[in-house]
């Protein structure tokens, strides 16, 4: 077994060279072509998309690193929803540190007030990319620098005794995970939609000034962060159903409005309204999804990565095909196709994902040791364990 200095060295590198695959590859996303931006427009694509692919596996790397953190960090269910809840906070803060960027470069460089973003602003939102990338570098030093490893030989031991690839098995034969996988997937599908389309609905749909791209997305944020604090906060007989029934139908009347608007009074001040509901719901879905994740992983944290690297895939390949057919039927639409798209896949995942976790069985905690049978079937346990059922199902 290797010793203590040893495992912190080779974990501080794994996740030093994921973040070197982001910091060398993010910035050639936003640039133009060098030496093809005047050939095909397929030529291109291959080359911003070998920067994607090695921005996509450094970055959802990372992302699985962290998160599977969580499941470490503590066994209480409880406890990992707040550990969520924070997290997602923080995200909710870079997010809106990007936008108020951006609504400050849009505002000292012209007259964001009155004219939309054409091909003429480019350089204004590589400004932005540089701007985050700099601080992404310095945040990401400090991380390096400041947080070490600490030796779980419980875990090792358990490691050894069984085998990561046991446990592994043991999850793909649970049904649980592909449920809970399901959740994650359409509760991604409306958070990282709504992202993508909703300022090309301002933009194509609604034509608002270019003012609208940075501050309706900052109230979508708004909504996110206000979310994280108020899940934090809750209360442990507030269910995980519950939950994400709040987000999804907060979500869910966004969406609904956003079908229904469309006069002058909706484009000036309800779309904020709009903006702020869907971040709520979708911030307030997305943190229950994760802390249903963390259930799943329970005391398996040999296989949290895995897990999670399960629900990532999910995600991007969902997410990705979705982009793509809307994409696909986007040349010849008309100006309301961004609106209607943002509706009716937003909405479906929305839906879907609802009715998904309202399918959840209740289990208690033990029961998370997906390669303990006897801990599903059996109603009797002993004073030892926690009897109580998992307050977020």
């Amino acid at each position: 077994m290797r010793n203590k200095e040893d495992n912190c060295d080779i974990w501080k590198s794994s996740i030093y060279t994921r973040t070197v695959c982001v910091l060398a590859s993010f910035p050639f996303i936003f640039s133009e072509c060098i030496g093809c931006s005047l050939t095909h427009k397929w030529a291109q694509m291959y080359y911003f998309a070998s920067f994607i692919i090695i921005f996509q596996i450094g970055w959802a790397a990372v992302q699985i690193s962290h998160l599977s953190l969580i499941p470490e960090l503590s066994e209480d269910d409880h406890t990992r929803t707040h550990l969520t809840a924070i997290r997602y906070g923080f995200t909710v803060f870079s997010n809106l540190f990007v936008y108020i960027i951006t609504w400050i470069i849009l505002h000292v460089t012209g007259e964001c007030d009155k004219h939309q973003v054409g091909p003429s602003d480019a350089w204004k939102f590589r400004h932005v990319v540089y701007i985050v990338l700099g601080l992404g570098t310095l945040a990401s030093i400090i991380f390096h620098f400041s947080v070490t490893e600490k030796n779980n030989y419980r875990r090792h031991e358990q490691l050894l005794a069984e085998g990561e690839s046991g446990a592994h098995y043991n999850f793909l034969r649970d049904p649980r995970l592909y449920q809970v996988a399901g959740v994650y997937m359409c509760t991604r599908l409306v958070v990282n939609i709504s992202q993508v389309l909703i300022p090309l609905y301002l933009h194509r749909t609604l034509g608002l000034a270019a003012r609208a791209l940075a501050v309706v997305p900052l109230a979508l944020y708004l909504g996110s962060l206000a979310a994280a604090g108020i899940q934090r906060l809750a209360p442990r007989s507030f269910t995980r159903k519950l939950h994400y029934l709040t987000g999804a139908a907060c979500a869910i009347a966004g969406f609904v409005w956003i079908y229904l608007g469309s006069d002058d009074d909706y484009k000036i001040y309800f779309i904020y309204v709009v903006a702020v509901l869907i971040g709520f719901g979708g911030a307030v879905m997305l943190v229950t999804s994760l802390a249903l994740t963390a259930d799943l992983v329970g005391a398996k944290t040999e296989a949290s990565a895995f897990v999670y690297g399960l629900m990532s895939f999910t995600d991007k390949l969902a997410c990705g095909i979705a982009i793509a057919l809307i994409q696909a039927y986007a040349d010849n639409a008309g100006p309301a196709y961004y609106g209607n798209a943002l509706v009716w896949v937003c909405g479906t995942a929305a839906i879907i994902g609802l009715i998904l976790t309202l399918m959840l069985p209740r289990f208690r905690p033990e029961r998370l040791a997906v390669t303990d049978d006897s801990s599903i079937n059996n109603s009797e346990h002993s004073q030892d364990q926690v009897t109580t059922p998992v307050e977020n199902i």
